[in-house]
């Protein structure tokens, strides 16, 4: 019998959110080194949810100090650790190593600085309903479907409550403020899943900023030729 929802979330649940974080990373992690996998899971959770920090780390030394035994393998009654590419028996010291480094850094009130997201996984954990727009919108079947960018818009914002895109336009405006390099701003959208380039002539930032003008009219485009992006 697998584990349940509850249990697994009460057992499993932040270190699972942990280990995600590294899937498409190196788990390059030693006692003096962070990887890029576990600086982005760190920045964006002492932002948005510090206090799970110590339960990752209680979660990873329990995982690591009582590995699951061939009866609870056998019944399903465990948590399946991804493939994160490290050696079997290099998986128990990685995990007590993360719970160290998150323990110095709760201890020591290390709180990264605010910065745009450096892994594919912060970018959808730091703007998800920026990713479901441009993953199910923006793909590159959206000339297919849709007259142009702008018409897109306009049906995600008929088609979507209106509190998501109340979300969506304040993770818009958080992005903007970033003021990050503008090819950062083309591999952010690339990562949150659009597949099309921004309309002629605007920057990634211009659109975007474009976007949220247009989603503060309530989804209506604007009228007027576009204005090239000062960005």
């Amino acid at each position: 019998m697998s584990l349940k929802p509850r249990e697994h979330d009460a057992r499993y649940g932040e270190l699972d959110h942990l280990i995600h974080a590294y899937l498409g990373q190196s788990a390059d992690d030693d006692a003096e080194r962070r990887s890029v996998a576990l600086t982005a899971y760190l920045h964006h959770t002492w932002h948005t949810r510090p206090w799970a920090l110590a339960l990752a780390e209680r979660q990873l030394r329990e995982y690591a100090e009582n590995p699951p035994g061939r009866l609870r393998v056998r019944l399903g009654e465990f948590y399946s650790l991804p493939d994160i590419g490290l050696p079997n028996g290099d998986i128990q010291q990685w995990l007590l190593t993360l719970a160290e480094h998150l323990k110095e850094s709760i201890e020591q009130g290390q709180v990264p600085p605010p910065c745009g997201p450096q892994t594919h996984w912060e970018w959808h954990a730091r703007f998800p309903e920026l990713g479901q727009l441009l993953g199910c919108w923006f793909s590159q079947d959206m000339p297919d479907e849709f007259a142009d960018h702008e018409a897109a818009i306009g049906d995600y914002a008929a088609s979507t409550d209106a509190a998501l895109v109340a979300r969506l336009l304040g993770e818009v405006h958080e992005l903007l403020a970033l003021e990050i390099e503008e090819a950062d701003y083309a591999l952010g959208l690339a990562e949150l899943g659009m597949e099309v380039d921004p309309p002629a002539p605007y920057s990634a930032s211009g659109w975007l900023a474009l976007v949220a003008d247009q989603l503060s009219s309530g989804g209506a485009p604007r009228g007027g030729p576009p204005q090239e992006s000062a960005r």
